[in-house]
C-alpha cells in the first residue's frame, strides 16, 4: 500500500552531546536535520518546517448569576516569541520531486530572535513552549506532520549589583487571647544576597526574641509563586519548594542562626519579563506566635543560571562554581528527607485575608539600620570538609546536644 512507502520521518536537533538535548538562548542558531526513511521509490510535492514559540495561559472559573444560574468563564490569552518558515524541499518549477527508496536527510538552521525570549516552562494553568514542526506533502496521500520541541533557557546572572544586594527585614507581633497579652515575638532576618541558582545553599542569618511565657518553634521556608493572567484576571498557584526546622525557643529567651543552611532544589529560573506569566520566589523566616496568627517576615529571591563568580562576594561559598542544575528540565524531584509542608500553612491569616480580598500589601518598611549590621561568613558542607575560608569562627561554640531541639522536624 501506499502508505507503507515512509519508513521513517523525524527532526534531529544537532547538539554538542550526544545523550542530552540541545538549550538554547536569544539570537542562539537552530540547527538539525529532517530524516526521512522510504520503503521504495516516493513522488513528493514539498516538505517544510516551522519554527513556533508561544506563551499561553487558559483557566475556567464558575460563576453563579443567582440563585438557581450558573455558569462558567474561560480565561485565555497568548504571546508569540518565535515563527520562522523554511521550505526543505520543493520543485521550482511546481512539479513533483522523485525520492528514491533509503534514507534522506534534509538540513535545517534557523537563528532565534535577538530580542528577549522567555525560558520554557510547564505550569498548572499555562506554559511556554517552542518547537518545529514538519510537513510532508505528497499526492493522493494525506499530510503527514511531525512537531519536535526544544528548550530555551534565558540567562539570568546573578553578578549583577541589583542581585548581589543583601536583603534584610524585622517584623513583629504581640501574642495575646482575648483580654490576655503573652508578650511580643520579634524576627530579624538577613540573607547575604538576592540572587541564586538551583543547587546552592542559602545561609540565612536570623535573631529569634521571644519575650512571651510560651515557647515557639522558628521555621524558613523557599517558596515559589506562579503567576498566569489573562484578560486582566490573575491566577496564582503557590507552593514550597524547601523547608528548615530550627531549635525551639524557650519563653523569654533569644535565638540566634549564625547561617543556618537551607539548599536549593533544582527548581526552574525565575521568569519576570513575560506578560501572561511569573514565576517568583520567597524565602519566609516564621514563627507560630501562641494565641495569634503565624509571624512570617519575607524576603525576595531571584533563581538564576549564571551561577556567583568566585570573587563575586564575601560570603560566597565554594559550591558556587558547580551551582549550575538542570534537573529542572527533566522535572526531577529533589530528595528531601521530608516533604515540604503546603502552602496554607507558612501563610499568615493576613496575608490570605489581602489576597482573598485583593488587598495590597503594606509598604515596605525602612530597613538601612539593618542592611549595616556585617554578614557572618558561611562555609557550605561537602563530603570531604575544606577549611575554613574565613577567621571568623565563634571561638566558643555550644555543643549541638546543650540546645533544646524541635521534636517535629
Amino acid at each position: 500500500m501506499i502508505f507503507n512507502k515512509l519508513k521513517k520521518f523525524l527532526v534531529v536537533f544537532d547538539s554538542p552531546e550526544l545523550d542530552c538535548a540541545p538549550v538554547f538562548s536569544s539570537g542562539d542558531v537552530v540547527s538539525g536535520r529532517v530524516v526521512l526513511e522510504l520503503f521504495r521509490e516516493t513522488k513528493v510535492d514539498s516538505l517544510k518546517l516551522h519554527a513556533e514559540g508561544f506563551a499561553k495561559v487558559h483557566w475556567t472559573e464558575s460563576r453563579s448569576a443567582g440563585s438557581s444560574t450558573a455558569y462558567t468563564q474561560n480565561y485565555s490569552d497568548e504571546v508569540e516569541y518565535l515563527n520562522r518558515r523554511e521550505v526543505l524541499l520543493q520543485a521550482d518549477n511546481g512539479e513533483l520531486t522523485v525520492l528514491p527508496a533509503g534514507r534522506h536527510e534534509f538540513p535545517f538552521s534557523f537563528q532565534l530572535p535577538e530580542e528577549t525570549l522567555v525560558t520554557s516552562f510547564e505550569g498548572k494553568h499555562g506554559s511556554i513552549r517552542y518547537w518545529v514542526k514538519v510537513k510532508l506533502h505528497r499526492p493522493w496521500c494525506p499530510v503527514r506532520k511531525i512537531k519536535k520541541e526544544f528548550t530555551v533557557i534565558e540567562p539570568i546572572d546573578i553578578n549583577t549589583p541589583s542581585l548581589l544586594a543583601p536583603q534584610a527585614g524585622t517584623k513583629d507581633k504581640l501574642a495575646r487571647t482575648w483580654y490576655r497579652n503573652f508578650g511580643q515575638v520579634s524576627v530579624t532576618a538577613k540573607i547575604d544576597r538576592k540572587g541564586y541558582t538551583p543547587g546552592e545553599v542559602i545561609p540565612v542569618f536570623a535573631e529569634f526574641d521571644n519575650a512571651t511565657s510560651r515557647s515557639i518553634v522558628p521555621k524558613a521556608f523557599i517558596t515559589q509563586t506562579q503567576t498566569f493572567i489573562a484578560r486582566g484576571t490573575m491566577k496564582q498557584k503557590r507552593s514550597v519548594v524547601a523547608t528548615l526546622c530550627g531549635d525551639v525557643v524557650s519563653a523569654r529567651t533569644r535565638e540566634t542562626w549564625h547561617g543556618r543552611a537551607i539548599k536549593i532544589p533544582p527548581v526552574g529560573p525565575s521568569i519576570q519579563q513575560c506578560r501572561i506569566i511569573k514565576v517568583e520566589y520567597m524565602l519566609k523566616v516564621c514563627v507560630d506566635v501562641p494565641g495569634t496568627s503565624k509571624l512570617c517576615l519575607e524576603l525576595p529571591l531571584v533563581i538564576g543560571t549564571i551561577p556567583l563568580h568566585p570573587f563575586g562576594s564575601r560570603t560566597s561559598s565554594i559550591s558556587s562554581h558547580y551551582s549550575v542544575n538542570l534537573e529542572w528540565l527533566r522535572m526531577a524531584i529533589p530528595e528531601q528527607p521530608e516533604p515540604p509542608p503546603e502552602y496554607s500553612s507558612v501563610v499568615t491569616e493576613e496575608e490570605a485575608e489581602q489576597q482573598n480580598n485583593g488587598v495590597a500589601p503594606p509598604p515596605a518598611e525602612d530597613l538601612s539600620g539593618i542592611m549595616e549590621r556585617p554578614l557572618m561568613a558561611f562555609l557550605q558542607e561537602f563530603r570531604f570538609r575544606p577549611p575554613p575560608v574565613y577567621s571568623e569562627i565563634d571561638p566558643n561554640p555550644q555543643p549541638p546536644n546543650m540546645r533544646p531541639r524541635c521534636m517535629t522536624c
